[in-house]
């Protein structure tokens, strides 16, 4: 777990009043407790990703809330994908893998 501090610190241009706010607004979501705040790998991803979002592509804070609800309902269905492909690739025959693997590569129109 690392510290509010320690990311503020890590990441240029980040201030540590742009965390407590994208916090407060929910797009990071950091375990808090007496100590303070404690951001996993995958938060300090999430503020990185905020921060390249806001910075390097210049969207506006009021843009974000959709951009990330788009990225997050992608990054679902990739998994959801990932798990639909090892469950057929786990449980059905091989003609059936053929058969769907045929199809996908000339779906009809």
């Amino acid at each position: 777990m690392i510290s509010i501090d320690v990311i503020v610190a890590q990441l240029p241009g980040l201030g540590r009043p742009d965390l407590e706010r994208w916090i407060a607004h929910g797009w990071v979501r950091p375990d808090n407790s007496a100590s303070g705040y404690a951001f996993r790998d995958i938060d300090v991803a999430r503020v990185r990703l905020i921060r390249e979002l806001r910075d390097d592509l210049e969207v506006n804070e009021d843009t974000l809330p959709l951009v990330l609800s788009l990225l997050d309902q992608l990054y679902d269905l990739r998994r959801r994908m990932r798990e639909l492909t090892d469950a057929l690739g786990s449980t059905t025959s091989e003609e059936v893998r053929r058969t769907l693997a045929a199809h996908l590569a000339n779906p009809a129109p």
